[in-house]
């Protein structure tokens, strides 16, 4: 079984929406674009690159890989990055099949959800979500997920596309590790936990 991965950047109010630059995603009209990068200090690398050094393939929405597309195989070969990004396996939920020109990108289509549950099934490295907001929803509510890589940085955006969108199915999650930044940022991994757990607080009648 192949796990996915989810790993996002989101602010406290749980806007995920263009962390890396003003006109990476400016859907509805979003012009806060970059907020993390000021954030951003060593401790951070060194996580990143920790996580940047697994071995995984690429599981993608339609908008974030046409980002990534534009944009990774034009930056560099000395970039780490790069190299790991272009020769992983691409899987990318899209409509328009025959438009994926990225190096190893292979479509999804029809019933994402059993398209997914299919390669979950099979054999291969870890699958890795980025960005994929519309993914990530779809993902959580068919309960396709194994562990969320969240990154919680210090600031409110008001609005935006969020994590945790309206109407996201209950799921309970459990803490595998946390680490926080010089300037505050939490970075903490959970794996997913089945049901949410209920109990209460309320005193024993006398």
């Amino acid at each position: 079984m192949r796990p996915v991965k989810i790993q996002t950047f989101i602010s406290l109010d749980g806007v995920m929406q263009a962390p890396g630059g003003p006109e990476e995603d400016t859907a509805g009209g979003f012009t806060l674009g970059g907020w993390s990068q000021p954030y951003w200090d060593a401790k951070m690398g060194e996580v990143m690159g920790q996580a940047m050094a697994e071995e995984y393939d690429l599981l993608l929405g339609r908008k974030t890989y046409d980002i990534f597309a534009a944009h990774w195989p034009n930056a560099g070969d000395d970039n780490p990055v790069t190299q790991k990004f272009n020769k992983s396996n691409k899987y990318v939920v899209t409509s328009s099949p025959n438009t994926l020109d990225w190096e190893n990108s292979q479509p999804i289509t029809g019933d994402v959800a059993k398209g997914i549950l299919q390669l979950k099934q099979g054999v291969g490295l870890p699958l890795s979500v980025q960005g994929s907001s519309e993914l990530i929803q779809l993902l959580l509510e068919n309960r396709l997920a194994d562990e969320l890589l969240v990154w919680t940085f210090p600031v409110v955006l008001g609005s935006g596309k969020r994590l945790f969108g309206v109407g996201i199915a209950p799921l309970g999650l459990e803490l595998d590790d946390i680490q926080i930044s010089s300037t505050g940022v939490t970075m903490a991994r959970y794996r997913t936990a089945g049901d949410v757990k209920i109990g209460s607080f309320a005193l024993d009648a006398q």
